[in-house]
């Protein structure tokens, strides 16, 4: 296809597409470019749509380009000459998807940024290019900004619920249903009814697999590779040792190198496939030698290939609303461990406030007193336990703690962690 014939076909389409809301934040300017990263399958290029339809883009405000499609681009620089042709004006915002798919391209995209006339978004495959990597390639003039997996707000907001002081009883009843329906996994296609998810998720591993990670690394031992990536979606939620692991291997005869175990690790954080959380330690130094609990980057990972686990689905989706919030792991949000070695689930650092949460089912006296125990240690006196029913506030050791329902700490709690920033 001709480019003239693409840019305009291209904006056609993007019209007749139904997007959802995304509660992301990005503010763009023209002295940055506007990254736009995450795990495959979480809606980058459909953020990108989003923006468009939120903003109120019309046809002579943007041009749109997917390098992956069958276009004849000819010199990618003259892309906006081709657009004020057609327009009668130069764009003021440039969208380049699976920019990777471009050569050179880091080169074309700082040339347009240099001229400091265009809001410059751009998308890459996490198969091609790490978010790391757009921000090298970009000589640092980027801000990045995270799409992950639909978060349990956005999918409250999908069906017309959002925060309030009160709720009647129907009100409750429909938000329990719709979260109850959705905790175990978030990822768009599986949401919006696209696809079977047991059908999604092996696909899935088998493009991270092939894909991002023996394509990529060009990784050999990928029988290795498998049992590795087997044992960190078993321990979701729990600790997670390279240690172990290259004992267990090497008990079994399988030889491997303790160094390849842990360059496993970091690759799973690169693709985003999991988190590996650190113990909260004043020293941030201190925290990443400590033993790291996994969480994956979605639930469904972790339920339909293991088995479905609504406590730890719990669990982690409290993690991934923190994150999708803008909390940093290892940064901001940690977990902890008593001295006496009870472990509370997470600390929060923020703004120079220390939060504790702890989640659980159905609270009993011993998360309330392992909870108060960590916020004595950490001289905090936010202390907040997140059930799926309870809800309560109570006073131990001179502590409020309070008791709130998993629903209620999405639509109105977690929102007072300096989230959405």
């Amino acid at each position: 296809m001709e480019l003239v014939r693409y840019l305009i076909d291209k904006k056609e389409d993007i019209k007749e597409l139904s997007v959802k809301d995304r509660l992301i934040p990005v503010s763009p300017n023209k002295n940055f470019i506007v990254s736009i990263i995450g795990p495959r399958r979480s809606g980058k290029t459909y953020f990108l749509y989003y923006f468009i339809k939120k903003n109120r883009l019309n046809d002579e405000d943007y041009v749109f380009v997917n390098f992956e499609e069958h276009v004849q681009f000819g010199d990618p620089l003259k892309i906006p000459f081709v657009h004020q042709e057609i327009y009668g004006k130069h764009p003021d915002f440039i969208f380049f998807d699976e920019v990777q798919a471009l050569g050179n391209w880091d080169r074309i995209v700082y040339s347009l940024y240099e001229k400091k006339r265009y809001y410059i978004f751009v998308t890459g495959s996490s198969s091609k290019l790490l978010s790391y990597e757009i921000a090298t390639h970009l000589r640092g003039r980027t801000v990045r900004v995270n799409v992950y997996p639909f978060s349990i707000r956005e999918i409250l907001l999908m069906h017309g619920l959002e925060a309030r002081r009160h709720y009647s009883s129907y009100e409750e009843a429909n938000i329990k249903s719709i979260v109850n329906k959705h905790i175990y996994t978030q990822f768009p296609d599986v949401v919006l009814g696209n696809i079977h998810p047991k059908t999604f998720f092996t696909d899935y591993l088998d493009l991270v697999i092939y894909k991002d990670i023996i394509e990529r690394y060009g990784i050999r031992n990928r029988y290795v590779l498998e049992l590795f990536l087997k044992s960190v979606i078993s321990s979701h939620t729990k600790e997670f040792s390279v240690n172990k692991q290259y004992n267990l291997l090497k008990s079994q005869g399988i030889k491997v190198a303790k160094k390849t175990l842990y360059n496993f690790q970091k690759i799973l954080e690169d693709v985003q496939l999991a988190f590996f959380l650190r113990k909260y330690s004043p020293s941030l130094k201190k925290s990443e030698t400590t033993i790291p609990k996994v969480y994956l980057v979605d639930p469904g990972l972790y339920n339909f290939i293991v088995g479905k686990d609504f406590s730890k689905s719990l669990e982690s989706i409290v993690f991934l609303e923190l994150i999708k919030g803008g909390l940093r792991p290892n940064r901001e949000v940690f977990y902890y461990k008593t001295r006496s070695g009870k472990e509370v689930d997470f600390v929060i650092r923020d703004n120079g406030k220390i939060h504790v949460i702890e989640v659980t089912h159905e609270v009993d006296e011993d998360h309330i007193k392992k909870s108060v125990t960590a916020s004595n240690e950490l001289k905090t006196n936010s202390v907040t336990i997140v059930t799926w029913d309870d809800e309560d506030t109570i006073k131990r050791s001179g502590k409020e703690v309070k008791i709130v329902p998993f629903w209620k700490w999405i639509l109105r709690f977690a929102s007072n962690i300096s989230m959405r920033r």
